[in-house]
């Protein structure tokens, strides 16, 4: 990185523009930066600082914002710092303005202006800079990203600030650790430890937590072996815990198995036991039952033995009706044969009553021959039928051609009254549409004339307003020039006034024995003394800002005149016609258009009337000549509908007879033949049904002789219906079946036997079957309660031993990781030295550290000194960061705070060029071409002080400049190319002195 110019604006001291070139600075390799004390020689480190950072370095990072601001700088001047350099092989210009406050534009107060930056890069082809970014964000992650540091490294390497150095060099390991760790950024080997100790935490927490379900199946495993197993004395994460739960598992499954064995022997003597007793029991409840099955037997034979006389009476009925059962089918033809022949008789009773007085009492043959002649002539009016149905059809003609003819008439009538007006109609019509043509040019003429019109007319309106704004403004502006005249002419003359009594007011400030700011001289004798209505500055500022506003609404009021007068140009379309007329001639044009627009509005439908009327006439003139040609057809239809009607009415007087029409006729035909055959029909069905009937009773008397019933009805008696024969035979076979029955079990050998031996004992067999199922269920409960005893300690037996095997590796792990954990915290036993990782890093660093720095320290120390580091335990027994110097001299090593002021000095300041280089190499290799030195040269001796010098003029063998920042007098005379900061009571200012 290289510096080639800086420019501040109302920055710290500078109240007005200020500028350094370090291109010329730095040919020479060492340049000095002077002055008074407070004159602002840091405040240039800090504007190169905030130029790249946006901040100011260190202790003074609270002067951010507003507080930047310099108290000199006028009002209306707006802080500003840009610095051009070289970065990277990159040439780039940032520019940052902070945030300030300033006077309102308009009206009174202040405003916050936002903070502002820019960064360009210079473009060599083109010759040119180009804009890169205006975002604070993306501008200040470029340029840590070209830097290759923070601003903390930055402020430690570039801008070696005053005293700094001499602390750490002084400083215990603790306070070296964090400032090597804010520049080497060693924050990930922190993180490191910090992941390490958390690792460590998690896995002793999983290992604890897998102890402690572990424990709490041991528990479980108490809980089922009957608190017969002795658990651990181990808390979670002791060691043997996971081998003692597994050791007193074992013993308490093996003692539920041998508990198992001893109920397994007792279960089977209960087995037994129980066994023989149910045989018992079973023999004594079949003697028992068959006691029982015998004594039953004896009562049924004895109820039998009582109802023999009712059996065989139900055994002769059932007999009788048996043989009844042969004469039922005759019985029962005789009696379908009666119903039959009644039902005959009755039918043709009412059918005789519906004939003619001469035909009631005629036989069945002669009833069907006059049904036959009633049917022959019914069939002979089909004909007349046909003749009646036609004579309809021909008055319906007739009708409609009647109705025919008085509709052409009516459309013949008005036809020749429509087409006798035709020729009016047409004109009419076509005089309508001419009309509305003409309406519609006459539309489009006056729509053309129409925008340009409103144009000149809108025109003439913005004219009117703009001349009265025109007139207006330069009111306005004629009194803001003279407001700003009157305002400027009050401001010089207070300033004059105020040059006028300049001394009374410097003689304020004068203090008896303090020198003279104009002159020097200490002592006062006449002070000059204000006079009555003395202008300070104050009132002097008061009148500048009060032109100044006054100048500023006097260009506004200008502006606004030639805004005015542009738009009033603009307005040219208007002409000088007045408004009035314009807006009355638009006003006409716009009647006239619609006027236009209505009458051209009825082309559309005047042209439809005439198409629809051209239409009609045609229209008519065809029904015209149609109703002609359908007159002339019905003349022939006419005569010819005559004749046939005539024949038809012949045939049909003859085909009726006495009857009203041929259909009536029919009617009284179809009802006799009808009548006629029903009844012809009945008569053969009864006399039919009378000779069946008289068959029916010879059968029946032969069937009840043959069944041996003296008669018919004494066999009818003897029937029995179906319910009642069912019911008759289901007692005679529930006699047999009971009879069997009781015959089959008195006659069984092992239920007679059984009858003869003593009572069973039923009840004391129960009991004692009861006692031994007892005592089974006891012994298999004992055994089924051993068995899952023994079968719950195996499955937790086998979840702890999995929970053993599964933990092992986290076990390791855990081990593993505590080994690290406490290795990189400096805790472990084999870390001899109780070293931080951090801390192992941040020593390696000190030792390159060292030994750069000890390259210049044995130059400016004539060999005396070198730097080296110490990893000796400091407090709490832990090996630190310590820093010792060798004494060439004496041979002996000892502590940097034994050092005097000036070497001290040297030794911090190679201490601060070692680091620079190491954090350099460190932050990628980006060349610091520019460093800066602040102060601690007034401490050396001359010797001293050249070989200090010498060191940093072989700065230029890396191509490097250092600016050393120093009021010390005797540098000005060794150092040529100087920068002097030159403080006054209007702020400081810049002077630069180059090689040539």
């Amino acid at each position: 990185m290289r510096l080639h110019r800086l420019d501040v604006t109302a920055f710290g001291p500078f109240g007005a523009s200020q500028g350094v070139d370090f291109d010329d600075l730095s040919a020479a390799g060492l340049f000095l930066l002077h002055g008074p004390t407070g004159a602002g020689k840091t405040s240039v480190l800090d504007a190169v600082c905030y130029a790249l950072y946006g901040s100011v370095p260190g202790a003074r990072q609270s002067g951010q914002g507003m507080s930047l601001r310099s108290d000199h700088a006028a009002v209306g001047t707006r802080t500003e710092v840009r610095l051009e350099l070289t970065v990277a092989g990159r040439r780039l210009e940032v520019t940052r303005q902070p945030p300030w406050e300033r006077p309102k534009k308009k009206g009174v107060g202040t405003t916050v202006d936002k903070a502002q930056t820019w960064l360009r890069e210079y473009d060599a082809g083109a010759g040119a800079w180009k804009d890169l970014s205006r975002s604070h964000q993306e501008i200040g992650e470029e340029i840590t990203q070209l830097l290759g540091m923070s601003r903390e490294q930055f402020c430690q390497v570039v801008l070696l600030p005053q005293g700094d150095f001499a602390r750490f060099l002084r400083a215990d390991a603790e306070a070296r650790g964090k400032l090597l760790g804010r520049l080497f950024d060693t924050r990930r080997f922190a993180d490191v430890e910090k992941r390490l100790a958390e690792r460590r935490r998690a896995t002793e927490a999983l290992v604890r937590e897998g102890d402690a379900a572990l424990l709490a199946d041991a528990h479980r495993m108490q809980q089922a072996a009957g608190d017969a197993m002795a658990l651990p004395e181990l808390a979670p994460g002791e060691p043997g815990l996971a081998e003692a739960v597994l050791t007193a598992a074992a013993v308490a499954r093996s003692t539920a198995r041998e508990l198992l064995a001893v109920a397994d022997c007792r279960l089977l003597t209960a087995e037994s036991a129980q066994a023989a007793a149910e045989r018992d029991l079973a023999g004594a409840r079949e003697l028992d039952r068959l006691q029982r099955r015998f004594a039953q037997a004896r009562e049924r034979a004895a109820r039998l033995a009582e109802r023999a006389a009712a059996h065989h009476a139900a055994q002769k009925r059932m007999e009788r009706a048996r043989k009844a059962e042969a004469v039922a089918p005759a019985l029962e033809l005789r009696d379908a044969a009666d119903a039959e022949h009644r039902r005959a008789a009755a039918a043709e009773e009412r059918a005789r009553a519906l004939l003619p007085q001469d035909l009631a009492d005629a036989g069945a043959a002669g009833l069907a021959a006059a049904a036959r002649r009633a049917a022959e002539e019914l069939g002979g009016l089909d004909s007349a039928r046909r003749a009646e149905q036609r004579l309809g059809e021909l008055v319906e003609e007739r009708t409609r051609l009647d109705r025919q003819e008085r509709a052409d008439e009516d459309v013949l009538h008005e036809a020749e009254a429509w087409l006798a007006d035709w020729e009016t109609t047409r004109t009419g019509l076509r005089a309508d549409v001419d009309s509305a043509q003409e309406a519609a040019t006459r539309a489009e003429q006056l729509a053309v004339q129409r925008d340009p019109a409103q144009r000149r007319l809108n025109a003439a309106r913005q004219r009117d307003q703009y001349a009265a704004d025109t007139e207006e403004a330069q009111r306005h502006a004629l009194a803001s020039a003279e407001h700003a005249v009157e305002a400027r002419a009050r401001w010089l003359d207070l300033k004059e006034q105020r040059l006028n009594g300049i001394a009374a007011e410097l003689a304020d400030s004068l203090t008896e024995g303090a020198p003279c700011a104009v002159c020097g001289a200490t002592e006062h004798p006449a002070p000059a003394r204000k006079v009555a209505g003395h202008v300070d500055r104050e009132a002097e500022e008061r009148a500048l800002a009060a032109y100044q506003d006054a100048d500023e609404r006097r260009a506004d009021a200008e502006r606004r005149l030639g805004t005015v007068r542009e738009a009033l140009a603009a307005t040219a379309e208007a002409g000088d016609a007045p408004t009035a007329r314009l807006a009355e001639e638009a006003e006409d044009l716009e009647r006239r258009y619609a006027r236009a627009r209505a009458s051209a509005s009825g082309l559309h439908t005047a042209q439809e009337e005439l198409r629809r009327a051209e239409h009609e006439r045609e229209q008519r003139i065809a029904a015209q000549q149609q109703a002609a040609v359908r007159a002339a057809s019905r003349v022939g239809n006419r005569e010819r509908m005559e004749s046939e009607r005539t024949a038809l009415e012949e045939e049909l007087t003859r085909a009726r007879g006495n009857a009203d029409s041929v259909a009536a006729r029919a009617a009284q035909l179809e009802r006799r033949a009808t009548r006629l055959t029903e009844a012809a029909d009945t008569a053969r069905v009864a006399e039919d049904t009378a000779q069946r009937l008289k068959d029916a009773d010879a059968r029946l008397a032969d069937a009840a002789f043959r069944a041996g019933f003296h008669t018919p009805q004494d066999a009818a008696a003897a029937l029995l219906d179906a319910a009642a024969h069912r019911e008759l035979q289901r007692q005679l076979d529930a006699w047999d079946l009971e009879e069997a029955a009781v015959r089959a079990v008195l006659t069984e050998a092992d239920t007679a036997a059984a009858a003869q031996q003593p009572p069973a004992d039923l009840a004391a067999a129960e009991h004692t079957a009861a006692d031994a199922g007892r005592r089974l269920r006891d012994a298999s409960s004992a055994r089924d309660a051993a068995a899952r005893r023994c079968a719950e300690l195996d499955r937790l037996s086998g979840h702890a031993a999995t929970s053993v095997r599964r933990l092992a590796p986290l076990r390791e792990e855990h081990g593993r990781v505590a080994r690290l954990a406490t290795l990189a915290a400096g805790t472990s036993a084999d870390n001899e030295r109780r070293m931080r990782l951090e801390s192992y890093v941040l020593a390696a660093r000190l030792e390159q550290v060292a030994a750069a720095a000890t390259a210049r320290l044995q130059r400016m120390s004539s060999g005396r000194y070198t730097l080296v580091h110490s990893d000796d335990r400091t407090g709490r027994g832990r090996s630190g960061l310590g820093l010792h110097v060798v004494d060439a001299w004496t041979g002996r090593e000892r502590d940097t705070a034994t050092l005097s002021g000036g070497e001290t000095f040297f030794a911090s300041l190679a201490l601060a060029l070692g680091l620079a280089d190491v954090v350099t190499d460190e932050a990628g290799g980006v060349r610091l071409d520019t460093l800066f030195i602040d102060e601690g040269f007034g401490s050396l001796d001359d010797q001293t002080l050249d070989e200090v010098l010498d060191v940093l003029d072989s700065l230029r063998e890396r191509d490097r400049s250092v600016g050393i920042v120093s009021h010390v007098a005797d540098l000005r005379r060794r150092i040529h190319a100087q920068l002097e900061v030159v403080k006054g009571r209007s702020g400081s200012v810049l002077r630069q002195r180059g090689t040539g």
